[in-house]
């Protein structure tokens, strides 16, 4: 199957509402109290160094987002740019990371609904990944008028907090000392927020379904990780001003805790209903995410062909979906702790961001034809230093968590392992297609 089967449906805001939405999802109601623990108030300038290097990395997938969108393009351009079998790598590694980020959201959200409402976990853990499943089944305009709604209720619920806490619950005294740790404590806040920035390339991963996508997907990058900082330092000021270092940093549910203060009983139930919009748009992303990449491994013949087929009807990569959601059910038999579920999500998208600025130096430095067709293009120098100094950081913080957990490291080890046996037998029974 070609890209030319699926349908261009997504327009700039579908495009920001995939990339705002996957990106704000469980990290901004989780890592802002250890942040501060480790930080104080310090931890809103943490917030903006974390946003750094996924500036250089919004450069490059800008770049390859404006010259050659593609479906899967987390599998496509490294393949392409790279070495085949090291976009197999990445594609295949990505798996792990993608079946325990729809563990975690599902675990969280359902977590968060169970404060108003007794929930089983599992079996309403399995109910989520089937409406996922429905939202984006039936045609991708489908599943972003869905992104759309949430990201526009949890916005709306977001500015209740920030202009109800700013007005009746913020006194700049809780902000002091501002480096109660130092500047140490400030950077070393820095690698637990650095997940509050994933996934604000997401559309790039359905680049060949977006109308206009060369103009399209570098300005919905910029409005996405634009927004999202913006956000996250107007709720991370109210906390800390509401709360102050010492209490947020020791909170369970630092959102929670601090609407608590000023909103009395509406608390509960309005950061219960955020965090409900706010992570379900992140799985409904997900799905579409994920598809793509196993639709572009299908279509290439890396995964089984099947992969690649295209619903004639609803023009979405059906089987895909599919075994997204069959890969969900099997990620349900994973620990069920966060720690170990992050860092199995973190380390494949942080190889995979390393891997996109790498592409993405590659061709302003080997392909003069690729680039000249590119619609958003900084200077070949400015392009390559965003690429390599993205890349650079990338790789780091893959090593950040490892006194923390090794049993992920070990996992994707292992995985990849098996990748690479399961590539060597695929190949030699039928040679992979070029990606497109």
């Amino acid at each position: 199957m070609s890209d030319a089967t699926l349908a261009r449906r997504i327009d700039l805001w579908g495009v920001v509402a995939l990339g705002l939405g996957t990106a704000v999802g469980v990290s901004i109601f989780s890592a802002i109290a250890p942040a501060a623990k480790i930080a104080g108030p310090a931890m809103l300038f943490s917030a903006l160094i974390a946003a750094l290097p996924m500036y250089l990395i919004a450069v490059s997938y800008a770049f390859l987002g404006s010259a050659c969108p593609a479906s899967g393009a987390s599998f496509v351009w490294p393949a392409r740019f790279l070495h085949p079998t090291w976009g197999f790598c990445i594609g295949w590694a990505r798996i792990v990371a993608n079946v325990g980020a729809i563990v975690v959201l599902a675990l969280v959200l359902v977590r968060y609904a169970s404060m108003l409402v007794p929930l089983p976990t599992k079996p309403t853990m399995l109910a989520l990944l089937a409406l996922a499943l429905v939202a984006n089944l039936f045609g991708m305009h489908i599943a972003t008028r869905v992104q759309k709604v949430l990201l526009v209720g949890m916005l709306l619920l977001f500015a209740v907090f920030v202009a109800w806490g700013a007005s009746r619950g913020v006194a700049v005294a809780r902000l002091q000392p501002l480096f109660p740790h130092g500047i140490t404590g400030m950077i070393a806040a820095t690698p637990l927020l650095m997940g509050l920035f994933f996934g604000i390339e997401a559309a790039t991963e359905a680049g060949a379904e977006v109308a206009d996508s060369r103009r399209t997907i570098p300005l919905g990058i910029a409005l996405s990780i634009g927004s999202a900082t913006l956000l996250y330092l107007a709720v991370g000021f109210v906390a800390l001003g509401v709360l102050g270092g010492d209490a947020l940093g020791a909170s369970d549910a630092p959102i929670l805790d601090a609407a608590k203060r000023f909103m009395g009983p509406w608390a509960t139930p309005l950061v219960v209903l955020a965090a409900v919009l706010s992570i379900g748009k992140s799985l409904n992303a997900l799905f579409a995410m994920f598809s793509r990449s196993l639709y572009a491994m299908g279509v290439s013949g890396m995964l089984p062909s099947a992969l690649g087929r295209v619903h004639p009807r609803w023009q979405t990569p059906h089987v895909a979906l599919v075994t997204v959601f069959a890969l969900g059910c099997v990620g349900l038999l994973l620990p069920m702790e966060l720690t170990f579920l992050f860092l199995a999500v973190n380390i494949p998208n942080l190889l995979k961001y390393g891997s996109i600025c790498v592409a993405a130096a590659r061709v302003a430095e080997r392909h003069p034809d690729i680039y000249d067709a590119a619609a958003f293009k900084p200077g070949r120098r400015r392009l390559r230093i965003a690429g390599y100094g993205g890349a650079a950081s990338a790789f780091l913080l893959i090593f950040a968590g490892l006194e923390t957990d090794w049993r992920p490291y070990a996992l994707l080890i292992v995985w990849m392992m098996c990748g690479l046996v399961f590539l060597k037998i695929r190949s030699r029974r039928s040679p992979a297609a070029p990606p497109a």
